[in-house]
């Protein structure tokens, strides 16, 4: 590399002659040259290139970039011990360096017309192959990512080169910034070199695109960087020091391993993806969010806590995603502690919350509550919405408290009382819209024992019927997953199967959902006998015949204190996403989350995680939501920059 750079040397002394590679933007503005200043802030500010990047705003179209999926098998989650599956191979685990997302914002760094850029990246295991690398660029509209000149060395812009290649990066996941650049992701499979344990240096420089522009490396200063040697020591060719930039490397190493595992199915992968925390609440503007939903046009609704009655929230992606409030409760009968939202008719938003008529043992019984757009012209990006009451659930034995709401084709809400019902075990209700309001039916009132009480959730089915789950009764006490039939009047139940009970933590069962196929799948914890702690069980119950058959497709970590799933979510073709959380809290050592896919291969389920974000100290919560390009949404209830909570993206 260093030969090259030396026949770089002419141009860059003319460059350098013309302005200095980090020099005054005004003597940049004021050469007769079309030169290229070193940062991408620089160039948006000089007259030949400002004009290409002015009023623009909105997210570019663009690909997704593609799964990558490393190696045969990854045995090693991070914070447990490796160990092998079944009669796989010896432990063969992916291994990865991430120096966090793209910041976007900030600043971005040459990397063609003869400047190199060097980030560090550090090595954990001896005999590492590198497979793969993503990093985030800084493009002019209508370019797509480029083919780049990837070399790792001993030291920064050169030393020993282990690689040395052009590499062509697939583009995805692009976003408009403030100054106008599509900032977008770049993922390229390599066949890198094998690497000793230890720091490294990969160098990016001769981008190239037909275009001919400027290409620049997006600076992060290491923000959300994830192992050891974050955040990377990065240089400028003809600067020196400068921030570390947004990329990833991925790799395998063979280590050794001694335990073993009887649950063959149970092969730990990493995957590729990017994971990017899209808005941190700060108490000001909200907190402990829950859950989010998503309407066509891809704005993301949620619920938090502010001022100790709640708010409901907009994000809306332009050139960044900016949140707005659209509802702030008021508290007492007006309502306080929002639950999950639920986009309905003409994207109109319906939830739950507490408060309207106190006539429920002295206190609240709650009411649903709609909200939508004001009926008149919104000049702003932050407009509130109108609040209307659907329906204030009126005493003990109506569904008070009521909840879990989902919606149908034709607009009719259901949902579920944990507490209400004519037995006072539970109640699932539907309202429907009428005119100058809705009409509330309780569908099924649970008598408590054997056929369940307590229901946490409630669905509308593929074949018309409601399927749901209680938090009790059942066989043995721990809940049951049960069907509701349409019969003359009023519905039946079938009680499809009997959870367990855990005495001593409860079974929390939850997060019930139906496939195409008419499969149904749940989420229930069960404990250790002689071990301290909790862990999720995800089954799933497939029909045939009239009879349905229980199947377990993944369960938590035994190896951990606590290893849980707060919710899963089904992406287009099947396959189930979810996010999962051990010793929950905010600091480290011994605190991760982390997302995983159970993927369908054979009529068999493969468990992914992608290990980059697992330790992610966070508590991940409430509702999962995909949008039309297949990205996965969430939200974490407490930590985040602020300690508050935050709204995440995770695209692959």
């Amino acid at each position: 590399m260093n030969s090259r750079r030396n026949t770089r040397l002419g141009c860059v002394v003319l460059l350098a002659i013309i302005s200095l590679a980090v020099g005054s933007i005004a003597a940049a503005q004021n050469s007769a040259q079309n030169v290229v200043p070193p940062t991408a802030v620089q160039a948006a500010k000089m007259p030949q290139y400002a004009s290409r990047l002015a009023h623009r705003s909105g997210v570019q179209a663009s690909t997704k970039a593609p799964r990558v999926r490393l190696g045969s098998c990854s045995q090693k989650l991070p914070g447990t011990r490796n160990r092998t599956f079944g009669n796989l191979k010896p432990d063969q685990f992916e291994w990865s360096y991430d120096n966090g997302p793209a910041n976007g914002n900030t600043d971005a760094w040459t990397i063609n017309f003869g400047f190199v850029v060097s980030d560090s990246f550090n090595v954990s295991y001896n005999n590492t192959a590198v497979t793969a690398m993503s990093f985030a660029a800084w493009l002019f509209d209508g370019d797509t990512q480029p083919s780049v000149e990837v070399s790792i060395t001993s030291a920064e812009n050169g030393g020993t080169s282990y690689f040395d290649q052009i590499v062509n990066f697939t583009q995805g996941n692009c976003t408009v910034n403030q100054f106008g650049y599509n900032v977008c992701y770049g993922w390229a499979n390599i066949t890198g070199p094998i690497l000793n344990a230890g720091t490294y240096w990969v160098n990016l420089q001769n981008a190239s695109v037909p275009s001919g522009d400027p290409v620049y490396w997006d600076e992060n200063s290491g923000a959300g960087c994830g192992g050891a040697g974050c955040p990377s020591s990065a240089s400028e060719s003809e600067v020196g020091t400068i921030p570390s930039e947004a990329f990833t490397i991925l790799g395998t190493a063979s280590t050794t391993t001694t335990s073993t595992s009887s649950r063959a199915n149970d092969c730990i992968r990493e995957q590729s993806g990017y994971f990017t925390v899209i808005h941190d609440f700060n108490g000001s503007d909200g907190s402990s969010p829950s859950g989010v939903a998503i309407d066509h046009a891809g704005n993301l609704y949620g619920p938090a806590q502010s001022s100790g009655n709640g708010t409901i929230y907009k994000l809306a992606q332009a050139a960044d995603w900016a949140l707005s409030t659209l509802y702030n409760f008021v508290g007492g009968a007006g309502g306080s502690n929002p639950q999950g939202v639920i986009v309905g008719a003409n994207d109109n938003l319906y939830g739950a919350a507490q408060g309207g008529i106190q006539n429920c043992n002295s206190g609240y019984c709650g009411f649903i509550f709609g909200l939508r757009p004001s009926p008149t012209a919104c000049l702003t990006g932050s407009c509130r919405w109108t609040e209307n009451v659907a329906y204030d659930f009126t005493g003990l034995t109506d569904a008070q408290q009521g909840n879990g709401l989902v919606s149908d084709h034709a607009g009719n809400l259901y949902g579920v009382s944990t507490p209400g019902g004519a037995q006072q075990a539970g109640a699932v209700f539907e309202l429907t819209p009428s005119i100058g309001g809705w009409t509330e039916s309780i569908l099924y009132s649970f008598p408590g024992g054997a056929a369940g009480a307590g229901p946490v959730d409630v669905l509308v089915g593929n074949d018309g019927n409601l399927y749901g789950m209680t938090g009790g009764g059942g066989t043995y006490g721990g809940g049951t997953v049960f069907q509701l039939t349409p019969s003359g009047d009023g519905w039946t139940e079938a009680v499809l199967y009997d959870i367990p009970i855990d005495t001593f933590m409860g079974s929390n069962p939850h997060s019930l959902l139906q496939d195409s196929e008419g499969n149904l799948f749940g989420i229930y914890d069960f404990p250790l006998q002689y071990y301290p702690g909790n862990f999720s069980l995800i089954f799933m119950l497939t029909p045939s015949n009239g009879q349905w058959t229980f199947t377990v497709i993944h369960q938590g970590n035994t190896e951990l204190s606590d290893d849980v799933f707060p919710n899963i979510a089904l992406d287009s073709v099947g396959d189930l996403w979810g996010t999962g959380t051990a010793d929950a809290g905010c600091a480290p050592p011994v605190d991760y989350a982390y997302i995983f896919e159970l993927q369908r291969v054979n009529n068999t389920w493969q468990y992914y995680t992608p290990a980059l974000w697992s330790y992610t100290y966070w508590m991940p919560s409430g509702a999962l939501a995909f949008d039309s390009q297949g990205y996965l949404y969430g939200t974490t209830s407490l930590c985040g920059a602020y300690g508050q909570g935050a709204v995440w993206q995770f695209s692959w």
